[in-house]
């Protein structure tokens, strides 16, 4: 692979990662344009890359919450069965939904989500 891709990969997973450990999640919203634009990947394999380092992504986080001691265990465990269930629910229906669909609906989620963090 050539320097100037790896550094691209490289600085796309910096800004994911500091995204990531920034707000505890969200890194994907930045990598998976930065894949698509920079990168040059493929739409959505560029997609099944974002949501395959979320989990090391957080790890790393959830590592450096818990030596900070800011880490709340008790409030996010009765989170991990619905989020279980969406993960295999989206991975089932991944392979059927068309790379258009996903930018629109991944768009309206981002957009969503910043209208509410601004009347926050």
């Amino acid at each position: 692979m050539k320097k100037r891709k790896w550094i691209s990969y490289g600085l796309s997973g910096g800004a994911a990662g500091l995204i990531n450990g920034l707000f505890g999640a969200g890194g994907g919203m930045v990598l998976v344009p930065l894949l698509i634009k920079v990168c040059k990947v493929e739409d959505k394999k560029a997609f099944s890359s974002a949501i395959s380092i979320i989990l090391p992504l957080s790890l790393v986080s959830l590592f450096v919450y818990y030596k900070k001691d800011v880490f709340p265990l008790q409030e996010a465990l009765p989170y991990l069965f619905g989020g279980l269930i969406g993960g295999i629910a989206g991975g089932l229906l991944f392979k059927k939904t068309s790379a258009a669909f996903l930018h629109k609906f991944f768009g309206l989620i981002i957009l969503w989500g910043g209208i509410r963090l601004l009347w926050s």
